[in-house]
């Protein structure tokens, strides 16, 4: 149904921790989101002069990431591959390591995961702590 207006998704310290579908609305069963902001989902990316111009290597702490293909802090990371090779549990420690090593947030966007893959990710975030900076 056409509403004639554009998707916004909540933004900010109150989605952390937070667990949304595609059109921003929590799954989480924790309530609405108290978010003070709102971003329509289709919108001009930030000039160059706004966007951070390091080139500053972050250290994953997994040796064979770090070595062969290393990330720049604050960038975007895609992770692709079949099914059962392991990118739910490199995520994850990305994420863990990104959290309680160098006190940074993550965004996680599982697109065309599994219901039930992204349900145990959210649950092991849960159990090992970084929800909170994710």
């Amino acid at each position: 149904m056409d509403t004639g207006v554009a998707l916004t998704v909540p933004v900010g310290k109150a989605t952390l921790g937070r667990l949304f579908n595609v059109m921003g609305e929590p799954l989480d069963n924790l309530g609405p989101v108290k978010a003070k902001e709102h971003w329509v989902i289709h919108r001009s990316p930030p000039s160059l002069q706004e966007q951070e111009t390091t080139t500053e290597v972050l250290e994953t702490g997994l040796k064979v990431i770090d070595l062969i293909t290393p990330f720049t802090k604050g960038g975007k990371v895609g992770a692709y591959g079949g099914a059962g090779v392991g990118k739910t549990v490199i995520i994850m420690e990305l994420i863990r390591n990104i959290a309680t090593e160098h006190g940074g947030t993550s965004v996680f966007a599982g697109i065309g995961e599994r219901s039930r893959e992204g349900n145990d990710l959210w649950n092991e975030m849960r159990a090992s702590g970084v929800i909170d900076n994710t």
